[in-house]
């Protein structure tokens, strides 16, 4: 008796990350990870909808409608915001179309689900810190400890080089250049380097480091009591810490919620507000658009604008609006007659 053919779709799914994902695409180990978590919550969703297990889900059971749940469910259900939403898509979308290279008789099938929109959120505007409170942060590891030195270096380096997280935390010592230029290689999304200066004193910290001090190139600079590397977890953890213990220094950090991901947004504001182009801004960011960019400079012209109002407040001043200028009859008259 000879057995019905298995469905292709475990298989179409292994060779989406094996082959499509890293070999042509050459995606990160980070987006790698956030693709598998999404495609792990969409069969789950699609196989407890279906009432079976997700071994026994098959092609056909990817409807347009069924993601179009899923994605709504995202909301109403786990809570998601719009933004991480969008990345669920993003990713269920790369999926279809490595699906549409491998499986082209139900290639409408998964054009259907392409055409699912993304949804349209307001981003909210950038949280940053201002350098007295980011000093204040900095300066709370014990320097006279080898732990001390290792955080207080993390956090010097985050906030000069503006890396994300996962870029500090990939750095090796064979990314570090730290006689003139200083300078460190940071590999950012999508495989693409950049260099970033370092300051006298973010080099000074990094030349008291293990990893730095040995100097073997393959070596990550920043690990933990084990030798292996900080996690993002680690890190958060590390920088609550150190933002409590700077309250009584800055007060203005109390009942905050500061993320590694702040010390990236106040080095582009401080950058923005020393003058520095935001073009200059976005490469030192490794943004992809000057779109991305621009949120620091609606943010500074929100703070700017709260100020003034307070201050306008505190000084019990009321402003006058100022009352738009009308050309007059004549003007228009005269320019009419050119």
């Amino acid at each position: 008796m000879s057995r019905e053919p298995k469905d292709p779709l475990l298989a179409y799914v292994e060779s989406f990350f094996r082959d499509y994902l890293q070999r042509l695409q050459g995606a990160s180990t980070h987006t790698v990870r956030a693709y598998r978590d999404t495609l792990r919550l969409l069969f789950i969703y699609l196989a407890n909808t279906k009432g079976c297990a997700v071994a026994d889900l098959q092609i056909s059971d990817l409807r347009v409608d069924a993601i179009a749940a899923f994605l709504t469910q995202l909301e109403s259900v786990r809570a998601n915001t719009v933004v991480t939403r969008n990345c669920r898509r993003a990713a269920i979308r790369s999926f279809c179309k490595h699906l549409i290279r491998v499986d082209l008789p139900h290639a409408e099938q998964y054009q259907r689900i392409l055409a699912l929109p993304a949804k349209k959120s307001r981003q909210p505007l950038a949280t940053y810190l201002e350098a007295e409170e980011v000093h204040a942060i900095i300066d709370q590891p014990d320097r006279h400890t080898a732990l001390g030195q290792r955080d207080h270096g993390l956090l010097l380096f985050l906030y000069n080089t503006g890396a994300r997280i996962s870029e500090a935390l990939a750095v090796r010592c064979a990314d570090l250049h730290l006689t003139p230029p200083r300078q460190v290689r940071l590999h950012g999304k999508g495989r693409k380097d950049r260099l970033c200066p370092l300051w006298p004193e973010t080099t000074q910290a990094l030349q008291c480091l293990p990893a730095v001090r040995n100097n073997t190139p393959g070596n990550f600079i920043f690990v933990n009591r084990q030798g292996e590397p900080l996690t993002r977890d680690g890190v958060a953890y590390l920088l609550r810490k150190y933002v409590t213990a700077a309250i009584p220094t800055a007060p203005t950090l109390q009942r905050r919620k500061i993320t590694p991901h702040v010390l990236r947004h106040s080095c582009a504001v401080a950058l923005l507000q020393s003058g520095v182009d935001i073009t200059v801004i976005r490469d030192y960011l490794g943004h992809a658009s000057v779109a991305t960019t621009s949120r620091y400079l609606t943010t500074n012209l929100q703070m700017k604008r709260a100020a003034l109002e307070a201050f306008w407040e505190r000084a019990g001043i009321t402003p006058v609006n100022a009352t738009p200028w009308k050309p007059s009859p004549d003007l228009l008259t005269f320019l009419a007659s050119l």
